[in-house]
């Protein structure tokens, strides 16, 4: 599986966001029995109350529970990681944090990160009563190997076995950026999949899982769980939940202020406003950070914009702390002041140290100095390319994700201090998506992967290869950026045996970042959420950030189960 992405607005259509991992605390491999001191048993454990939880996917969602589908009611509402559970919890928004073992009580990695062991835990039973074995986690990596629509993040599986409890599965090539994602694999009942014609596809209505709930009823337009008999861990105090999809912001912003809703990830443009100041003591927004940027994706192939100084001028002069205020609301996406793009302070640990506490501040004058040295000229207040022609810029995203409209207007008018008349236009969706793929664009406001270090963020970016030429469909590298360094920095440190080499090329990746700029980061992306703690309280938080809070990560599990009611 693949995490969800998340863009700025949450009814738009996300690329894949978060892969890899890292953390030394990941590679030692751990072991825990967290359900050993108070099995519940769900139904009968004291779980009460309902939870509310909604989704702007749209007016209806069509029955299909199949975890695997990204586009299926599971996964675009969030309720599949209640039913299937994940080899291990890795905790993004803490990606030095060691992954919490879940249904593999062990995991081990070794040969370079090229084969895991995995020792299933005991005691843990599907929905249907069968036992959960080493044979079960073996068929799901099994299926991922054999059906390449299932294997999302292309893992190079080259074996899968099972010996008792313990599951081994060799890859061709080091997973060290790809941990998360591995552990991340959904566990399936393989007495039950192994008779579905084509997983990749088909229809799941009564799914079946190590989860502690099960589906009770489904509507269009409202799913709704219940707990479980035989979780293997602690029960979860929350009888019910019920996931709503709503048609849009609006909606979504109207149920929260009811009471209606109580968790969801929207955007919403005006939140602590209508949101938040409506009832202070428990309407609450949390939106941290995760390691990836939205920013000015430039097309490097067009002149003048293939001159690495113009992208650093425009960099200088564009004001982040506006782009936060003014589209995100003040909230929804923290501004990235790090010249390297990485967001803080989770990215701290990650960036070398002559870039430590260095920020893309604006400074019109420095701007407009790394032009004329560069060979661009002034005319009056135009900036002219080194051949004497105007630079201008269209810079287009869809017309109805205002957030990034909002940014392109500031960004417009940042860039007129240096002489750049730069025009925001507004597309169409389906077009622009196709016109960045294809890299027909000059500038567009986009988000990038992320995972639990920054090679995702910077091969998304940066990475030459895969690298496709104007015309061709793209899914990285939309600005195709070409840089043979970068791309042997990548890979170096994808490979890296140990943590000295993984560090030497690291700096090597935001050293190109900073003098090349191959794209212009303006804001964090987030794992957020708006909640309400009147009914429920135990969510993660600043003072307690156990888990990423969005609805609609695997860590929801994880959240939902810390809840407790509030009276």
């Amino acid at each position: 599986m693949s995490f969800a992405s998340t863009g700025s607005a949450a009814r738009r259509t996300m690329a894949p966001l978060v892969v890899a991992a890292i953390s030394l605390a990941l590679v030692a491999g751990c072991s825990s029995n967290p359900g050993s001191a108070n099995k519940g048993d769900g139904a009968g454990g004291g779980a009460s109350g309902v939870l509310n939880v909604g989704m702007p996917q749209g007016a209806t969602v069509k029955n299909n529970s199949n975890p695997l589908l990204p586009t299926s009611a599971a996964a675009v509402l969030g309720y599949r990681y209640m039913i299937y559970e994940p080899l291990a919890m890795v905790n993004l928004v803490k990606p030095t944090e060691p992954a919490k073992p879940w249904l593999a009580s062990k995991f081990e990695w070794a040969d370079n990160y090229r084969t895991l062991t995995l020792t299933a835990r005991d005691g843990v039973t599907f929905s249907d009563g069968k036992p959960m074995t080493a044979e079960d986690i073996a068929y799901s990596f099994q299926l991922m190997k054999d059906n390449k629509a299932l294997n999302t993040a292309a893992l190079p599986i080259e074996s899968v076995t099972a010996s008792g409890k313990d599951v081994t599965v060799k890859f061709g090539t080091s997973q060290f950026v790809r941990q998360a994602v591995v552990l991340s694999t959904l566990v399936l009942p393989k007495h039950l999949w192994s008779a579905i014609a084509d997983p990749a596809t088909d229809t799941v209505e009564n799914p079946v899982g190590t989860g502690p709930y099960t589906l009770k009823s489904f509507t269009p337009q409202t799913v709704t769980l219940t707990t479980r008999n035989g979780y293997w861990q602690d029960a979860p105090k929350i009888k019910e939940l019920r996931y709503t999809t709503y048609s849009g912001n609006d909606a979504i912003t109207s149920a929260l202020t009811s009471g209606a809703l109580e968790w969801t990830y929207a955007f919403i443009p005006d939140a602590k406003k209508l949101y938040t100041a409506k009832d202070p003591e428990h309407n609450k927004l949390w939106f941290p950070a995760n390691l990836s940027a939205d920013g000015l994706w430039i097309n490097t192939t067009n002149k003048p914009f293939d001159n690495p100084a113009l992208r650093r001028a425009m960099s200088l002069v564009i004001n982040r702390q506006d782009i936060f205020n003014q589209a995100s609301a003040g909230y929804f996406k923290p501004a990235v002041e790090s010249i390297t793009g990485l967001p803080t302070p989770i990215g701290d640990a990650f960036i070398s140290p002559e870039y430590q506490g260095k920020k893309s501040e604006g400074d019109v004058a420095s701007a407009k100095k790394l032009l004329t040295d560069a060979g661009f000229t002034y005319n009056g207040d135009t900036l002219q390319d080194p051949t004497g022609k105007p630079v201008t810029l269209t810079m287009t995203d869809p017309a109805g994700w205002g957030d990034y409209q909002t940014t392109l207007t500031i960004i417009s008018d940042n860039l007129k201090q240096i002489g750049i008349k730069a025009t925001p236009e507004k597309a169409d969706q389906d077009a622009w998506f196709t016109a960045i793929a294809n890299g027909n664009f000059q500038a567009a406001m986009h988000w990038s992967n992320g995972g639990a270090t920054p090679y995702d963020m910077y091969q998304n970016i940066m990475d030459g290869a895969g690298l496709q030429p104007v015309g061709s469909p793209a899914t990285n590298n939309y600005g195709r950026f070409d840089n043979k360094e970068a791309t042997q920095a990548l890979a170096d440190y994808a490979n890296a045996a140990d943590e000295s080499a993984r560090k030497a090329a690291l700096a090597t990746l935001q050293r190109i970042f900073v003098e090349q700029m191959p794209m212009i980061p303006t804001s964090a992306g987030n794992y957020g959420a708006e909640y309400s703690t009147k009914n429920w309280t135990g969510w993660p938080d600043d003072s307690n950030p156990y888990a990423p809070i969005q609805p609609t990560q695997v860590n929801a599990l994880d959240v939902v189960l810390h809840l407790k009611p509030a009276h």
